[in-house]
């Protein structure tokens, strides 16, 4: 007479049927999913509303000292590479599900609920979705936050060198003037005169500078454009 195989998912629920406790477990796992769910959904609720300022009272027993950082080290970042400092309403893109469960896990901890969420990233994330290095802060007191999660892609390496200019109107008109002064040089020698000479270069150089500085002004005027130390924690669009 052959053996029949074992079906061991058929012995796990005859083992679950001579369980006289098993409806008191399926209880139990049900209250405790029930239980993340609500705490998920109040936690993406005080991410995407409005609500006032508030301190944090960690237990700094319980944090990394390495991820708390002063409103003038965030500032500073913000101001080198053109981002956004803004309250989690306004931001546009999706949170991850490892930043909720970061939340969850600090308020387990801290035996808290946290709020006041703030959000570092660059403008476009504050008005549509992009994958452009966001992340999250908790503030704790005097102008601390606490640094929660970071999710998406790296900046460019070139975009602190790329938002130089717009850091200040002294860089921009450096800018504009060293354009300029390239653009000069890439005019052949000759095509406004038989010969070249210091006067025509600076002829030209003050046309390309005057060409350069009102499309500059145009593009700032049209697209309400403004320095980075104006907007880093600016929630309006026209900046």
């Amino acid at each position: 007479m052959l053996l029949q195989k074992t079906n061991i998912q058929k012995k796990l629920i005859l083992a679950k049927q001579k369980d006289n406790s098993s409806e008191f477990l399926m209880q139990e796992v049900f209250d405790i999913l029930k239980e993340v769910d609500t705490t998920q959904k109040r936690i993406v609720q005080n991410l995407t509303v409005r609500s006032p300022k508030v301190v944090n009272h960690f237990d700094f027993n319980r944090l990394e000292t390495s991820e708390i950082y002063h409103i003038s080290h965030i500032k500073k970042i913000a101001i080198n590479y053109r981002l956004r400092f803004l309250d989690s309403h306004y931001f546009k893109g999706v949170i991850p599900n490892e930043a909720i469960s970061k939340i969850r896990s600090l308020e387990k901890a801290h035996g808290m609920e946290l709020q006041g969420f703030k959000i570092l990233a660059p403008s476009k994330l504050f008005k549509l979705e992009d994958r452009d290095d966001p992340i999250l802060f908790a503030p704790i007191d005097n102008e601390y936050y606490y640094l929660i999660h970071k999710w998406g892609n790296d900046l460019h390496p070139l975009r602190k060198t790329l938002m130089w200019s717009f850091k200040s109107i002294g860089n921009l008109f450096i800018t504009v003037v060293a354009i300029s002064y390239l653009l000069t040089l890439m005019v052949p020698d000759g095509l406004l005169s038989k010969s070249s000479s210091v006067a025509q270069f600076w002829i030209i150089f003050f046309f390309m500078f005057k060409t350069i500085a009102a499309i500059v002004i145009y593009y700032g005027f049209a697209k309400g454009k403004n320095f980075n130390h104006a907007i880093w924690n600016n929630k309006y669009l026209k900046t």
